[in-house]
């Protein structure tokens, strides 16, 4: 494969991911301002309490969709690790989703209905490129072991370039090493 192809590749691989993640996160985008909006409008919890119940609900929901959809195929091993992890990168999108919508209500004094979902929406917004890197970066790593036989089989395509032997096309410098210019004595006989 040229390196052109393994770019490509890549990227689409990324593409990929990014549209199930963005899939499984507008089901919970739904899911967090359905409740939010029915725990606002049928209790009398104030406008944060509110979405971090919401919050709370759409995590529990997003952990099931990134494990079995959007992350199927990483590294299974180790849930508890996996879990904890997302819980603590999800308490730290909390905070920033809800803490967007709480700058809003209490210090500008924005609480209306519209103003709330905006500011929501925002946080969220903030909060999911937040969570995004995170998630694909500590919680649901790639297997390892596939990397590594991509990186080999790419490299085993190679081709060697003429008038250099023993170096292969898109070696790094560094691993070539310089040729030997000292005589070299011959053995006769």
């Amino acid at each position: 494969m040229t390196e052109r192809g393994a770019l490509r590749g890549r990227l689409d691989q990324i593409w990929r991911e990014i549209a199930k993640f963005g899939a499984v996160g507008a089901v919970g985008t739904l899911v967090n301002f359905g409740v939010f909006n029915l725990v606002r409008h049928t209790t009398d919890l104030q406008v944060v309490r509110a979405s971090v119940v919401a919050t709370v609900v759409a995590i529990a929901f997003n952990y099931v969709g990134f494990r079995y959809f959007t992350y199927r195929d990483r590294d299974k091993s180790g849930r508890t690790k996996e879990l904890t992890l997302f819980l603590l990168f999800s308490s730290v999108g909390l905070v920033i989703e809800n803490g967007v919508l709480y700058a809003a209500t209490y210090w500008f004094g924005w609480d209306g209905r519209l103003a709330a979902n905006f500011f929501k929406f925002l946080g969220m917004g903030i909060a999911t490129l937040f969570r995004f890197w995170s998630y694909r970066t500590w919680v649901f790593k790639a297997l390892p072991a596939r990397e590594a036989v991509a990186h080999a089989e790419s490299f085993l395509e190679k081709e060697p370039l003429r008038g250099k032997p023993g170096s292969l096309r898109g070696e790094p410098e560094s691993l070539r090493g310089e040729p030997d210019e000292r005589p070299v004595a011959r053995r006769t006989g």
